[in-house]
């Protein structure tokens, strides 16, 4: 059983989206299924709305889940399973306030020394406990004979010092769960298999897993941890940074297909650079994962959008917003994304401005084919139409093609007439007379 579980806290970045399509593709290779789970523990940073934003980005991209959990509504879970390690002395009560613990971190940093905390309250008896009037927090005693290492999908072995543990925090004093304990609760009821995350995750695993050890929990919850995406410069992508964002990026005029081809792509041994979501089912393997950072290349994302919408159907093109599809498909020689593509398309038919050296000459080439339609459907040759065309007007050369280009397009420059000319054969008429 595979998951996605994003925050409601912003915008969905492109590490999210790649890990969600990826925990989709693996679950769709061996039907062991998906869910949804919504991370909204964290109340003063949830914004309202963005769970159903989340929702129909997944959806927009193909990624179906067979459930959908929200991490608020399993609260009760989490306090009882607080209660049942207190119960079986595997946790503990902490009436540590914040600035005595800061306090011993300021210390420790003076001294060059990570900071760890001290096991102040682990000992206190149930007297001192029941007498102390602060609300404390419920911290997890270390198994010191527990093994925190794993070995990952994608990394391999990965090894921690036990000595880098301390007594973590389960429960705040508001009895809300810390990430990491609602993580390997909800990941155990929800009877998750493998997981599927960024790499910065893989510090939380060792405690997620002695979390699940110490509530007794048997099974066994596969790790995979996905290597940073690299900006331009070579750094850390940072949510802050407009193409992190799938919003931008799809505002921007990027395909869902092609996003997710090139979020798949990205540092992995492909058999093929154009694929879909479906035709990655039949060949993705972590294995085929680098190790190492990807950088993102907004030109190769955009060449793959190209290519995605060369290969679209024209039922696909018109959801996108592109109502003339075969055009569309012509205008990816000089345009990439589907802003882009739409206006080109779209100047084709709106009426056009013609600069005033031109403005006689296209008034030549506008009579004459409206007198060529006149007469009959205009050839489907181009040559033969533009030598008609040339004999009822008396141009030739550049003092033909450019009129008749500010006609049809609007531009000075542009694709090859005898190309185009085969695709507006029919609504010449209309586009020169617009």
């Amino acid at each position: 059983m595979y998951r996605f579980a994003p925050s409601p806290t912003g915008d969905m970045h492109i590490g999210n989206l790649r890990a969600a399509l990826i925990n989709f593709v693996l679950s769709c290779q061996d039907k062991s299924g998906f869910y949804l789970r919504i991370e909204d523990t964290d109340t003063a940073r949830n914004i309202e709305g963005k769970d159903a934003e989340i929702q129909e980005l997944l959806r927009l991209f193909g990624v179906e889940w067979s459930a959908l959990y929200y991490q608020s509504k399993n609260l009760k879970f989490h306090q009882q399973f607080a209660a049942k390690l207190l119960t079986e002395k595997k946790a503990f009560l902490c009436f540590c306030d914040e600035a005595t613990l800061e306090a011993k971190k300021q210390a420790a940093i003076a001294k060059g020394e990570a900071y760890r905390y001290d096991g102040a309250c682990e000992h206190l008896t149930d007297e001192a406990v029941l007498s102390n009037p602060k609300s404390p927090v419920v911290r997890l005693r270390i198994d010191r004979k527990f093994n925190f290492d794993f070995k990952d999908e994608i990394k391999g072995e990965i090894k921690f010092d036990p000595a880098n543990f301390d007594s973590f925090v389960l429960l705040r004093a508001d009895k809300t769960p810390t990430y990491n304990f609602a993580c390997a609760v909800d990941d155990m009821l929800e009877g998750t298999t493998c997981v599927v995350r960024g790499e910065d995750h893989i510090s939380n695993t060792p405690r997620q897993n002695l979390i699940r050890h110490a509530l007794g929990f048997t099974g066994t919850v596969r790790y995979a941890h996905l290597p940073i995406i690299l900006n331009v410069e070579g750094k850390k992508m940072s949510k802050r940074e407009s193409s992190s964002s799938v919003k931008w990026l799809l505002s921007r005029g990027y395909m869902p297909e092609a996003i997710a081809n090139y979020l798949l792509l990205l540092g992995n041994k492909t058999p093929c650079e154009l694929f879909t979501l479906d035709e990655a089912v039949a060949w993705f393997s972590l294995s085929n994962l680098s190790k190492s950072p990807a950088k993102f290349d907004e030109d190769k994302l955009a060449q793959l959008n190209r290519e995605h919408v060369k290969r679209a159907s024209d039922e696909r093109l018109f959801e996108l917003g592109l109502r003339h599809a075969a055009l569309a498909r012509f205008y990816t020689q000089e345009s990439s994304l589907l802003g882009e593509i739409k206006a080109r398309v779209e100047a084709i038919y709106a009426p056009k401005k013609i600069p005033d050296e031109w403005a006689q000459k296209a008034n030549l080439v506008r009579e004459a084919v409206v007198a060529m339609c006149e007469v009959a459907d205009l050839p489907e040759d181009f040559v033969a139409f533009r030598n008609e065309l040339s004999q009822r007007c008396g141009l030739k050369g550049k003092e033909l093609f450019m009129p008749l280009r500010l006609l049809l397009t609007g531009a000075e420059h542009g694709p090859e007439l005898k190309e185009l000319y085969a695709l507006v054969r029919d609504d010449v008429k209309a586009i020169v007379t617009a």
